[in-house]
């Protein structure tokens, strides 16, 4: 019925128009030729076998589909409430965008959360609250076999590839890093020209090797030296097992994105597709991964080196450890990603249903290294959904050195959350390589905000410990952190998960680690 009707009107008006505009006035032109188009484009929806709901619904099923394309539009903007939009809700892009601009972010009337809802969590403040330090405290990265520690900043920016971003997002950011004085990890794309800004860089290489790679795709330990020893603006170096959203799986670059700048960059032929297996060649047990971290030292001049995970199996993690011990020697840092982690581009059941939680993963990564006996040689830095001070805050109660950041950091630098970033179309210019979208970031200015954006939000996470009672990270305890479980009961942390004791593992593990620790072989994954 639908149809018949559609189909009538369209056809019987494009009709007339036309006779009008041919017997009586060009004008009537202005109308005929729109309707003519949709009495072509009706004819083409009845005629074509790909679409059902426009076969039967011609025209009309046309609005299912322009209705679907801007339902996240319609969602962020009209529907959702300022704390319940995902993946980041409205009150803490606010935040970023506020502190970016350089806006002191205050809100009228309380809380609009529900304080009494099950899993609302709360920071304890003290009775007796501490002035707020004037400078931020920095982490020590490197451990007793490290000839070039680094000192990290409490926030910093997390793996972005050159590719993944456009060349003016990589900028701002590198730029903000050297303006602020906090680290900016390159991600596995390559350690491009656009990363070479002045700030300080973690380089990170992935299964494919990319920068220092050789023909066939295999670790090229002599341009990895060139690079990592040569370049004083890499101050570590890291190793991606996994991320976050898509923990064991690999990735592929189609050859049209790789032109002559993203193919210097990852040293691979221009035009030519790019796969990047999910697996290393490097290691396949935990003792060689221990040894290629003490090759990645070397190879680096004595500069930090660490890997990044989305852990899994406590096992095999385990293992690692074990290895560590075994060897003496070990990483100097260890980043957790949480699976709440966010990527350009991932298989919804990998973002949805594999890898650990950030909470989870931290907590167990802290406490397997407290019980082996080696926490004091390895930090541990944070990443997945970190965004405010009391997000660095919560992250280094559970165990975390520091924290990392990449979707806030693009918010800073003018992401809207429009979730294209594997479209190519992104809207503001950061996760596109097309140049009539990239042009709309202006490097210095973004520069500027994500510098605002880190001072801002690490000045917070001081706030919040001062008035905690505590004058630097080093005085958090997990029983300051309390989640509610049901309506009537809260628990701190303390009592929510196990907290080893330093050698507890060595000593005699407690029953809840014992099996994992016994199957734990630093030969075997």
């Amino acid at each position: 019925m639908i149809r018949s009707v559609v189909l009538a009107v369209v056809w019987t008006l494009a009709v007339a128009a036309t006779a009008l505009a041919l017997g009586h006035s060009v004008w009537w032109w202005i109308a005929a030729g729109p309707l003519l188009a949709l009495a072509a484009l009706a004819g083409y929806d009845l005629a074509q076998r790909r679409r059902s709901l426009l076969r039967n619904y011609p025209l009309v099923g046309r609005l299912r589909y322009a209705m679907e394309k801007i339902r996240p539009e319609l969602q962020q903007y009209f529907i959702e409430r300022n704390y319940d939009g995902r993946p980041y809700d409205r009150e803490v892009r606010t935040s970023v965008y506020e502190r970016a601009k350089g806006i002191a972010g205050q809100e009228a009337f309380g809380t609009e959360r529900d304080v009494y809802e099950d899993g609302y969590e709360y920071l304890l403040p003290s009775m007796a609250p501490l002035p707020v330090a004037k400078e931020p405290p920095r982490v020590l990265i490197g451990g007793p076999d490290c000839a070039r520690p680094y000192e990290m900043s409490l926030f910093n920016v997390s793996a972005m590839s050159f590719g993944s971003l456009s060349a003016q997002a990589v900028r701002a950011l590198n730029s903000g890093a050297a303006r602020g004085g906090f680290a900016h990890d390159t991600g596995e794309g390559g350690l491009s020209e656009h990363h070479r800004m002045g700030g300080d860089l973690v380089w990170e290489i992935g299964t494919g090797y990319f920068g220092c790679r050789t023909a066939d795709g295999a670790f090229d330990a002599g341009a990895f030296a060139d690079k990592a020893a040569g370049l004083d603006e890499v101050k570590c170096v890291s190793l991606k097992l996994s991320q976050g959203a898509k923990p064991g799986i690999g990735g592929l670059l189609p050859g049209a994105k790789v032109d002559a700048v993203i193919a210097r960059t990852r040293g691979v032929p221009e035009g030519r597709t790019v796969v990047s297996p999910p697996y290393h060649q490097v290691f396949g047990t935990p003792r060689e991964l221990v040894r290629f971290m003490a090759r990645m030292r070397e190879l680096a001049g004595g500069k930090p080196a660490g890997f990044k995970l989305c852990p899994g199996s406590r096992r095999q993690f385990l293992a690692v450890c074990k290895a560590m011990a075994d060897e003496g020697t070990g990483p100097d840092f260890i980043v957790v990603d949480g699976a709440e982690g966010g990527t350009g581009a991932a298989p919804l059941e990998f973002a949805d249903n594999l890898g650990t939680p950030l909470t989870e993963g931290l907590i167990m990564v802290h406490n397997a290294l407290v019980g082996a006996g080696l926490r004091d040689r390895v930090r541990i830095g944070a990443s997945g959904k970190v965004a405010t001070g009391s997000d660095i805050v919560k992250r280094l109660l559970q165990g975390a050195d520091y924290t990392n950041a990449a979707r806030a950091m693009m918010f800073a630098v003018g992401c809207i959350q429009a979730q294209r970033c594997h479209t190519n179309t992104c809207p503001v210019g950061v996760t596109t390589q097309d140049a009539r979208l990239t042009r709309a970031i202006d490097v210095p200015d973004k520069a500027e905000r994500v510098r605002r954006y880190q001072h801002s939000t690490v000045s917070s996470a001081l706030e919040i410990m001062a008035a905690m009672g505590v004058a630097d990270p080093s005085g958090l305890r997990p029983r300051q952190l309390v989640r509610r479980t049901d309506p009537v009961t809260v628990r701190p942390y303390t009592d929510l998960y196990d907290w080893l004791e330093p050698g507890e593992l060595l000593a005699g593990p407690p029953r809840e680690w014992a099996d994992d620790w016994a199957d734990a072989d630093p030969d075997r994954f």
